[in-house]
């Protein structure tokens, strides 16, 4: 599961990236709203912990946009505010679960666990562009029944595209989506994930195509 870590407190935030990376959570962290909504952007994570009090804002205002970029997207806030009416609010704004700081990081992980178990009635199991068909929990693609065998990289690169397929996906957010916002981008490393899968899908008889926009990114689409 990739996980976006919203926090400020630099501390913290390495104490649970810490926690969670043990655990074998990929985390990308973000410590102001610029940047997690730079991150909601590319639609590949798996959960959101969201930090309210943030130095550019609250973070409860990010709320609309994560779910606009990643609808059902499990949010768990975790505030030093944790009055009723601080709970209630959270909740109110979409928030899957209110975690009162200072906690437990087992605790936490536990939290995780739970809102993992949870029907997820927005995002679907499977997302099925021509015949291919693409198991969002498992991250496995299937071709008239028969598996493709993908690599980790890969199959991040086509989770991006299948969640955007029809739309253009920006070569920026793929390479998000590939090395995390920490590591170092190795050029033309997507080029040949991208080539990679385009001769999988043909081989396979997929139906589909990965369309390139020249300048700006990749499109997933049925095959003409």
């Amino acid at each position: 599961m990739r996980i976006l870590l919203v926090e400020d407190e630099t501390e913290f935030a390495k104490a649970m990236r810490g926690a969670l990376e043990r655990d074998r959570f990929v985390v990308d962290w973000a410590d102001n709203l610029e940047l997690a909504s730079e991150a909601s952007r590319s639609g590949v994570h798996e959960l959101v912990l969201l930090d309210r009090t943030l130095p550019d804002g609250d973070g409860l205002s990010l709320i609309p946009q994560l779910r606009a970029d990643n609808p059902g997207v499990p949010i768990i806030v975790l505030s030093a505010r944790g009055e009723l009416a601080d709970r209630v609010a959270g909740l109110d704004n979409g928030a899957d679960d209110y975690l009162v700081k200072p906690f437990d990081l087992e605790e936490m992980l536990a939290r995780i666990r739970a809102v993992q178990r949870r029907p997820n009635e927005l995002a679907p199991d499977e997302i099925v562009v021509g015949d291919l068909v693409f198991d969002v929990a498992f991250g496995e693609a299937r071709v008239h029944g028969t598996q493709l065998i993908l690599q980790r990289r890969e199959v991040a690169v086509l989770t991006a595209l299948m969640r955007r397929r029809g739309r253009v996906v920006l070569r920026e957010t793929l390479e998000e989506a590939v090395y995390g916002f920490d590591d170092a981008i190795q050029s033309n490393t997507l080029d040949s994930h991208i080539s990679r899968l385009r001769r999988k899908f043909s081989d396979a008889g997929a139906g589909v195509e990965i369309h390139t926009v020249r300048g700006v990114g990749y499109l997933l689409r049925v095959q003409d």
